[in-house]
């Protein structure tokens, strides 16, 4: 009925019949290329770094866009396991024998017992 009496429409049908802004179309053909590049550095980059390399290939574009796209997109850092150094083999305290020798089958029940070590408090 509006455009019957020549009033345009607003809210969401206008919406719906307004071309797509020059920023969508942006942000679809950058959606295309951030996996490309998170991809590529084997999912180690964050916004950041794949930020530098799209500048380095020539494409203007700020961080926070390229983070928010990584975002939509689920594109998250894998960030590298922290090395945990467990045993300190250089130390001058007494070593307990090795009684079991590597027989792990005892000849009775409840003559021998093991476990992983990371699961005895010593402390």
């Amino acid at each position: 009925m509006c455009q019957q009496l020549g009033v345009s429409r607003s809210g969401y049908y206008a919406w719906k019949e307004r071309p797509e802004s020059e920023r969508h179309k942006a942000d679809r053909a950058l959606a295309e290329v951030v996996p490309q590049v998170y991809q590529e550095s084997r999912g180690t980059y964050g916004s950041a770094r794949v930020h530098a390399e799209l500048r380095a290939r020539g494409q203007r574009v700020i961080r926070k866009r390229v983070a928010r796209i990584m975002g939509q997109q689920g594109l998250a850092v894998r960030k590298k396991r922290r090395l945990v150094r467990t045993t300190d083999s250089h130390h001058n305290q007494p070593v307990a024998p090795n009684v079991l020798e590597r027989n792990f089958s005892p000849g009775q029940p409840n003559s021998t017992w093991a476990t992983d070590i990371t699961y005895v408090g010593t402390r």
